[in-house]
């Protein structure tokens, strides 16, 4: 990987990631179009570090509130200084937690998979078109009224089955769960909020593993080429979050469904040509 190539990929990171149009989807065709070889899921998962990065930073209020109240409602915490469970964020903490569960054990048990299959261009187009879809009748006909107060066990759990289709290019980990958000009622912001908070333990848990293996040589990936593409995705992911948490008090999320479908359309268009190649060299 050149360095041109790695500041093409951070920069789409940066852009993509907290979008409803999949980074990892974006990754994968930017990088077969520029004749680049495919990043592969460790890079994507290591670069991603950068944008949850950006999260940490902009959201580090609430996340220090959090945490701190999370971990003073432990049992090790003395009777008299003890947070009780029904605080909301001691249970917004717990349901991040619970949330995170499905992509972690999913994440880890179709490693193969993922690393491959799933990489599929034609894959990444019926993602495309089907999650586009879905976010579009979720953000037309959701009720729109609830907020992160209203969150329920059951809601943390579908959110997080929705962010566990994610590991699937396509989908997308912002649309997959802004979509169940919003068929479960909440506001466009709480739903974009949410699925930013709830993106951080897993991004960051699957980032530092394929670190790991990378520094142990199980899953090499260029190392200059890829701190830079981290530091590029940390700077761009913030400003859109700036911008997209802006946008969601106003706007619908129909501009990304129609990008969505019209992209699966162009993809489609390049693998029936010869232009893309489905699978990229070296997966099956």
């Amino acid at each position: 990987m050149s360095w041109l190539e790695a500041i093409i990929l951070g920069l789409v990171q940066g852009l993509t990631e907290f979008l409803p149009i999949s980074s990892s989807a974006h990754l994968r065709i930017v990088a077969a179009l520029t004749g680049a070889q495919d990043p592969g899921a460790g890079f994507t998962a290591i670069i991603q570090i950068g944008t949850e990065a950006a999260v940490l930073v902009y959201f580090w209020k609430d996340v220090v509130r959090i945490v701190s109240q999370w971990a003073r409602s432990l049992p090790i915490v003395g009777p008299a200084k003890r947070v009780p469970s029904s605080n909301s964020d001691v249970r917004l903490g717990w349901m991040i937690i619970m949330g995170s569960l499905p992509i972690g054990i999913l994440g880890v048990l179709l490693q193969d998979t993922i690393d491959t299959t799933f990489r599929n261009l034609w894959i990444t187009v019926a993602m495309f078109v089907v999650f586009g879809i879905l976010l579009g009748l979720a953000d037309h006909y959701g009720r729109r009224k609830k907020t992160l107060d209203h969150m329920s066990w059951t809601d943390a759990i579908l959110y997080g089955l929705a962010q566990a289709l994610a590991l699937i290019p396509g989908v997308s980990r912002s649309g997959g769960t802004i979509t169940m958000g919003r068929f479960l009622g909440y506001t466009r912001e709480a739903a974009a909020r949410y699925s930013f908070l709830l993106a951080m333990p897993a991004v960051f848990a699957a980032g530092l593993f394929k670190t790991y293996k990378a520094i142990t040589g199980g899953d090499p990936v260029p190392v200059g080429p890829t701190i830079l593409a981290t530091i590029i995705s940390f700077v761009v992911g913030y400003a859109v979050i700036v911008w997209f948490l802006k946008l969601v008090t106003t706007k619908s999320f129909a501009p990304f469904v129609w990008y969505r479908i019209c992209l699966a359309i162009v993809v489609a268009v390049l693998l029936l040509t010869g232009v893309l190649q489905a699978t990229a060299p070296g997966l099956s």
